[in-house]
């Protein structure tokens, strides 16, 4: 019965969007193409470098080798094997998916328990820097002091909730934790290197070309998820059921004493965190705080878009989905009690003593360092997507024209 109703819903929700495609082509085209750009100039330049330097560095045994180094803090804090740690910092640094990505490449390679990695993919998925300072607080607050509070918020609640998640599962653990051997630390980090390097017998070349076929590939499946939850979000808003939702949405926020006004900006973040952010920076009659409460709460909570790339990064591997997303609710609430206890020693004393001269809206002379890194992004992030497309077509025709060749530079 479970399996008809499932049947039934999936078929009534594609049927949806099918006729709400027929009826708001126009609408659905505009939502398409901002989904496109953002994915074009933005998400792959600066999720590409990242992607193949993560496989290089697995590929190399230099994962392994940061992992017996950092084992003395991941595993008593987090419960975490020490690989942990260049996951969670490559999260932060390069933005989500990434953690999910190279959490499901490390249980691939048998480096973390299934549920290690249901531990891990839990709180390494964070926004990177460039989106909080650039695009949230300059772009759509024009208010570059407004960063560290979000950044702070954001960053400490993740890892807060890390330390949650360290309790789940432990009934039915299966860790990856090894022997300590007696030689010295620095000698196991550095042969457990070696021996990584030696057992993966892919030279250079065909290494550097998976991790680009790789991240390329991976790339693409984040760019469709990203289009079809803009066109998706936008559908919902124009038959109607965007304000219905926020209805419901609005009595929670009563009782939170939280303007109602935030209610359908908080449901766009739900599903897309650019655009729930953006429309909540444009709220008006609601006080700085509530709209920082409920940015914090939809950049932790990631977005369903987020989500469905996490969920289908995951899919080939054994880990479920159910722990990340119920961390990511988790994350929401700790992010928007870290913003409220922190407003006040991170925003309204930074801004009396320590900016007095920085304006609300800074002028163009006075850009922040995240703007002019997001504007370049824009300006050639399009040439770095081609390029790297490009590349990869290159990859591929060598290898599908010339087999023989391939294949004998790895036998030889």
């Amino acid at each position: 019965m479970k399996s008809h109703v499932k049947s039934l819903v999936l078929a009534i929700s594609a049927f949806f969007i099918a006729a709400s495609l027929m009826v708001y082509p126009d609408q659905a085209l505009e939502a398409s193409i901002r989904g496109l750009n953002m994915w074009w100039e933005i998400v792959f330049p600066s999720l590409l470098p990242f992607f193949i330097t993560a496989e290089l560095l697995i590929g190399f045994g230099v994962v392994r080798f940061i992992g017996i180094l950092c084992e003395p803090f991941m595993r008593p804090i987090f419960k975490v094997p020490g690989v942990g740690s260049f996951v969670w910092a490559m999260g932060m640094a390069s933005g989500y998916p990434s953690g999910a990505k190279l959490t499901a490449r490390l249980r691939q390679e048998k480096q973390l328990s299934k549920i290690e990695a249901e531990r891990l993919v839990s709180f390494t998925n964070a926004s990177n820097p460039l989106f909080i300072f650039g695009a949230v607080s300059v772009g759509f607050f024009h208010d570059p002091t407004l960063g560290l509070l979000l950044a702070v918020s954001h960053y400490g609640s993740n890892a807060l909730v890390g330390f949650c998640m360290r309790f789940y599962g432990k009934n039915n653990e299966e860790s990856t934790l090894e022997r300590k051997p007696r030689e010295f630390f620095l000698k196991r980090a550095f042969l457990a290197l070696h021996e990584t390097r030696v057992e993966d017998s892919r030279p250079f070349g065909k290494l550097f070309g998976d991790a680009v076929l790789s991240s390329i590939q991976t790339l693409l499946m984040i760019g469709g998820f990203i289009i079809i939850f803009s066109v998706f979000n936008k559908l919902l808003f124009l038959v109607g059921l965007t304000p219905i939702i926020a209805g419901g949405i609005g009595v929670f926020f009563q009782l939170l004493t939280i303007p109602t006004e935030l209610s359908i900006p908080f449901i766009a973040g739900l599903f897309e965190i650019t655009l729930g952010s953006q429309m909540t920076s444009g709220v008006e009659n609601v006080t700085l705080l509530q709209q920082v409460i409920c940015v914090s709460f939809i950049l932790a909570f990631n977005g369903f878009s987020v989500q469905a790339q996490v969920a289908s990064i995951l899919a080939d591997t054994d880990i479920r989905f159910a722990p990340y997303f119920f961390a990511r609710i988790l994350h929401g609430f700790f992010a928007a009690l870290l913003s409220v206890a922190l407003f006040v020693p991170l925003y309204i004393e930074r801004q009396a003593f320590g900016n007095k001269e920085t304006p609300v809206i800074s002028p163009i002379e006075h850009q922040s360092i995240w703007t002019r890194i997001l504007e370049e992004f824009a300006e050639l992030g399009p040439l770095i997507t081609l390029a790297s497309l490009g590349l990869a077509t290159i990859i591929l025709i060598r290898r599908q024209w010339f087999p023989s060749i391939h294949n004998h530079k790895i036998h030889k």
